[in-house]
């Protein structure tokens, strides 16, 4: 078994080896043929398969987005400004939660949006000093004529 396996491989190297001679190049490989014009459909067999152009075809119309009295949410939100910011004395404290990282305030503003605040975060006309279990303090922007004060939000309990 040993000597016709040795054979074998022997004579199948030998022919593969016999098209190496080294004296003429292998020949070039047949180039595709070039359709004259391609298909009008471009799913059809045989149909060209062309590279993307993206300088072709119509042009698209801007976007715009149609808010229909909601709030638009490509425009981010400002808590800070005081164009249309909210005025803390018109908010209102809807819950306090505790957990290991520190207590949270709930705040709903007049326009019925809530906020989740931190001490030191900022709403409207007013930043949070200090929240509690049952209120949260803010320190409000000094106004013409006045000074700087502090406005304290009361959590009500039904």
């Amino acid at each position: 078994m040993t000597k016709r396996r040795w054979m074998i491989g022997g004579l199948t190297g030998a022919a593969l080896l016999g098209g190496c001679s080294g004296t003429e190049p292998p020949p070039a490989p047949p180039k595709p043929p070039t359709p004259a014009a391609a298909p009008a459909t471009p799913g059809a067999p045989g149909a060209a398969v062309r590279p993307l152009d993206p300088g072709a075809g119509r042009e698209l119309p801007p976007l715009a987005y149609d808010a229909k009295g909601r709030r638009d949410p490509f425009v981010p939100i400002s808590l800070t400004g005081e164009s249309k910011g909210i005025n803390v004395t018109a908010a209102k404290l809807v819950g306090i939660v505790r957990s290991s990282q520190g207590a949270l305030a709930l705040v709903e503003g007049p326009d019925g949006v809530g906020y989740i605040l931190r001490s030191g975060d900022g709403l409207g006309n007013g930043r949070v000093t200090g929240i509690t279990a049952t209120t949260v303090t803010f320190a409000v922007a000094a106004q013409p004529g006045q000074g700087p004060t502090s406005v304290t939000l009361r959590l009500v309990l039904d």
